[in-house]
């Protein structure tokens, strides 16, 4: 059975394509917040601003949660550059998994912050 055979610049491009990912996702919530602050101004309503507060909410979770997801891919990457300072080219098989653990962690954190803003722009286009 043949192995195969996983390299450091491999998982370096797939953290970079996250990072960059969470970044942008960290730029529209800031636009998010934005649209909210517009609406705080326009409606009285108590339903309305209750909903607008529960958007605030999930934004600052959101954001907790990508601050997080950051923190563990520069872990990441910190491992990955020890190995390379030692001439390793091929990481262990321990940090391969956790890092296929972490690809699952993405893609859940992808569907649910696409959940967040379909039900956010919902939101807005009864209220704008």
């Amino acid at each position: 059975m043949e192995k195969e055979i996983i390299y450091n610049i491999d998982l370096h491009f797939e953290h970079e394509n996250w990072q960059r990912e969470l970044d942008f996702w960290e730029d529209e919530l800031k636009s998010f917040h934005l649209r909210l602050e517009e609406l705080v101004k326009r409606w009285t309503d108590h339903k309305v601003l209750a909903e607008i507060e529960k958007f605030q909410n999930q934004f600052m979770i959101q954001q907790k949660e990508f601050d997080a997801l950051k923190d563990q891919i520069e872990m990441h990457e910190k491992n990955m550059a020890s190995h390379y300072e030692k001439n390793e080219d091929v990481l262990n098989k321990m940090f391969v998994s956790q890092h296929l653990s972490f690809r699952e962690v993405m893609e859940t954190e992808r569907n649910l912050y696409d959940k967040l803003k379909k039900d956010f722009f919902r939101f807005m286009t009864k209220y704008m």
